[in-house]
């Protein structure tokens, strides 16, 4: 899959299938669409496209929300799904003012050629959201493309959805985000130094960046973590470390059995099992007593 940073890296295209969305998370619901987009493209004889933003939309205009993915780990999403090309737009102001019309002429015939374009029914887009899946239906015919509605995905009876996913992790269900996603939840990135305080309660953590503004999770979790081809398992917080004074959101691994230094390297954190929320403590004695506790609960989470 190729990379397409920007619309003024974007060849002419004699043609092509197109999506368009932010595919935050890559979840069941979007892999539907890729692969009806692949199999379109296949048909066509054509490359397919998928375009998203960044940031997206609603960031750029304050709507701030927590992202399931950061771009890195949502690229490497799909580039597992068999898509020829990601267009990855900059939103910025003078993008935001695009009137939709222009968007479809300037974009989507003109750059792209579109042939065929997936697309929800409630999907908005161009200055003001005036943009959506009738405007692109009333022009189709017109200029010589076709235009497909993305039917919902449905799991466990919800609609799949980042916006659900986020409540699920928010609430602690994690069995219920893994469905949705078709995958454990998880966080990636390199290790990095920390405070090292908890090596002074005989509980040195691995520290990994959020590279998120909102995190999608927090408290304490049990988690799988892989570590140079080989899966370990630990507690992790997710947060602001009340207990030492903390403000900025951090991720810290506590590993079994593990001793190696490790930093550089690269983690995936998989979330398997919220244990309890961040709290503050009195003391370190206190909170070395409850992650001795949080150890042998997330060991009972492992073994059952």
């Amino acid at each position: 899959m190729q990379l397409i940073r920007g619309l003024h890296n974007l060849k002419n295209h004699a043609g092509s299938v197109v999506t368009i969305g932010n595919f935050d998370g890559v979840h069941i619901g979007h892999k539907k669409i890729i692969a009806r987009l692949v199999e379109k493209a296949k048909e066509l004889g054509l490359p397919s496209v998928l375009i998203s933003f960044a940031p997206t939309p609603q960031c750029f205009f304050g709507l701030e929300q927590a992202t399931l993915s950061n771009f890195k780990e949502k690229h490497a999403l799909l580039k597992q799904l068999g898509l020829d090309e990601h267009l990855l737009i900059h939103f910025n102001q003078k993008f935001s003012q695009l009137e939709a019309s222009e968007f479809i002429q300037k974009i989507l015939l003109d750059r792209l050629n579109i042939k065929h374009c997936l697309i929800g029914d409630d999907f908005r887009f161009g200055n003001e959201r005036k943009g959506d899946f009738n405007l692109l239906k009333s022009l189709s015919k017109k200029h010589g493309f076709s235009v497909e509605d993305t039917k919902s995905i449905l799991c466990n009876k919800d609609r799949a959805s980042s916006s659900k996913i986020r409540d699920f992790l928010k609430n602690g269900k994690m069995d219920l985000a893994a469905q949705m996603l078709g995958r454990d939840f998880s966080i990636s990135g390199k290790i990095i130094h920390g405070e090292k305080k908890g090596r002074s309660i005989n509980f040195p953590t691995i520290n990994i960046p959020i590279r998120r503004k909102i995190s999608p999770v927090l408290g304490v979790f049990a988690v799988e973590v892989l570590l140079d081809e080989k899966t370990h398992q630990g507690i992790c917080n997710i947060g602001s470390r009340p207990t030492v004074g903390g403000v900025k959101i951090l991720l810290e691994v506590f590993l079994f059995n593990f001793s190696q230094e490790v930093y550089g390297h690269h983690a995936k954190v998989v979330f398997k099992n919220k244990l309890r929320e961040e709290v503050k403590f009195d003391s370190f004695e206190a909170l070395k007593q409850q992650i001795e506790k949080d150890e042998q609960t997330a060991k009972n989470y492992f073994n059952a």
